[in-house]
């Protein structure tokens, strides 16, 4: 297996967050915990992957606090991973993929899913980015900025 780059301690947000939610598995993953799934056999189940590849990266998940192990809810001996609130933080990551392929993706017809409001059964609205005024913003209407330096206390 080729060894990739670590992200840990980079300067920019979203190498930092792919260091810990990068790969598709893992992604995958956490869509199956936000829908429920909590044990080792379920999400091998509905994946499809292999359990040794399952094993590290559920191990990384819990590593990086995204998923916590806890008792099994039945009172079994087995453990089941439950979603932190850092966890539960990645939805909205996941509604963007979501939403930019069925826009963007050469075949949305093939998609067998919408996600909607379980309350009203209607669909999600799409996802907007906007100042804190109000005002609908766009790539072009973002930059970024140095962090402003800490304050050292006396």
């Amino acid at each position: 297996m080729v060894k990739r780059t670590s992200f840990e301690g980079d300067s920019c947000p979203i190498a930092r967050s792919l260091e810990a939610i990068g790969d598709w598995w893992s992604l995958l993953i956490i869509r199956e915990a936000l829908f429920g799934l909590r044990r080792f056999g379920e999400f091998q189940s509905k994946l499809g992957m292999a359990k040794n590849i399952l094993s590290v990266r559920l191990r990384s998940l819990v590593d990086h606090g995204i998923l916590a192990t806890a008792p099994a809810s039945d009172g079994s001996a087995y453990q089941e991973y439950v979603l932190t609130p850092k966890g539960r933080g990645t939805f909205p990551i996941l509604v963007a993929l979501r939403q930019w392929s069925e826009e963007f993706d050469d075949h949305p017809e093939e998609i067998a899913t919408i996600l909607v409001d379980r309350e009203k059964g209607r669909p999600v609205k799409k996802l907007e980015m906007r100042a804190e005024d109000g005002r609908l913003l766009s790539p072009a209407d973002t930059t970024l900025k140095p962090r402003p330096a800490r304050r050292r206390s006396a």
